[in-house]
């Protein structure tokens, strides 16, 4: 079987995820990738159902291709999206922050296809025999929340250990990526930072603007001693938590300092005081262009890295060690 027809069938064009990003990843970006040939992925976040229904209804306005719904399992409001997205017909969902395992069996009735995201060989072991349809394999150079083990490390070991489909996320942001991904055994990718600076994506132009002047040190993450570790971009917010972190602040503390920075950023635009949620590859990003010309250039720039494989790796003799 093709490694592709996993999202072929799916009825997409390229093997692409669209990352579901809390306050960021609405219908007018959902809408766009999926226009654009991929799958666009609306971000339930911690928002309440009704936010929820609104933008599906209005991604239903603006394509007739497939589009999903990210579901953050730890939201207050879980348990009614979980039944919103059957009620809706939505076809696709990825979850995060935990297990689906008690959702599988309603979404699998309702025709959804599961893709839970995974930080482990073990988490992926369990969404396999519970039933997903397939995972993403999140590295920990992902924005946002994350795991420890890294993308080139954790791939390749998720693939070797579960039968279906593996998606690759967390430092992927040009077609060299892409590449490296399917290299690694990737059915398909997930792209979350790059689609920050698109043209349909309705984040402040501040946070565009702090990702397209990003260097490739200014990622960094906090959250580490609470048990929740959240990539972001440097800025005042993250020099804060981490003289409270380095001072043995309590959790409670820590947390109340994160609440609600993430929409501080996104919609607010202050990107000093705010949390800048972005990827290790935000000093890859350049400049903003529509989700359509993002999609085709990063996989066309996959296709001439693979096509161009052509390097003989077969290990010759040394030259040296022969004899007359």
């Amino acid at each position: 079987m093709n490694k592709f027809d996993f999202f072929h069938k799916l009825g997409v064009k390229y093997p692409l995820i669209q990352g579901g990003m809390a306050w960021i990843s609405d219908s007018s970006l959902a809408s766009a990738v999926s226009e654009a040939g991929g799958i666009g992925m609306l971000a339930a976040g911690s928002a309440p159902v009704e936010y929820v229904q609104q933008e599906i209804r209005k991604a239903k306005q603006l394509t007739a291709k497939p589009f999903g719904v990210n579901i953050m399992l730890l939201s207050e409001h879980v348990e009614a999206i979980a039944r919103l997205v059957c009620a809706e017909g939505i076809k696709i969902v990825t979850t995060g922050a935990g297990s689906p395992g008690k959702y599988l069996k309603m979404w699998k009735e309702h025709g959804i296809t599961v893709i839970p995201v995974v930080p482990s060989v073990a988490l992926a072991r369990r969404m396999e025999k519970e039933g997903a349809d397939a995972v993403i394999a999140e590295g920990g150079e992902a924005g946002g929340h994350i795991g420890e083990l890294t993308t080139m490390a954790l791939l390749p070991q998720i693939v070797d250990a579960v039968d279906i489909p593996v998606i690759a996320a967390g430092g992927i942001g040009d077609g060299r990526g892409i590449a490296a991904a399917f290299m690694l055994g990737a059915s398909g990718v997930q792209m979350g930072t790059r689609f920050l600076v698109a043209k349909e994506c309705t984040v402040h132009q501040n946070y565009k603007e702090r990702i397209i002047k990003a260097r490739d040190i200014d990622s960094v993450v906090t959250g580490r001693s609470t048990g929740h570790p959240v990539r972001v971009l440097r800025n005042k917010l993250t020099r804060r938590f981490e003289e409270l972190e380095r001072a043995g602040a309590s959790i409670e503390e820590l947390e109340a300092l994160g609440t609600g920075a993430l929409r501080k950023a996104a919609k607010d635009g202050d990107v000093a005081n705010g949390s800048v949620m972005a990827g290790q590859i935000a000093g890859l990003v350049k400049e903003e262009q529509s989700c359509s010309e993002i999609i085709e250039q990063v996989f066309s720039e996959a296709a001439e890295r693979l096509n161009a494989l052509s390097i003989d790796l077969i290990v010759k003799d040394n030259p040296a060690d022969e004899r007359d």
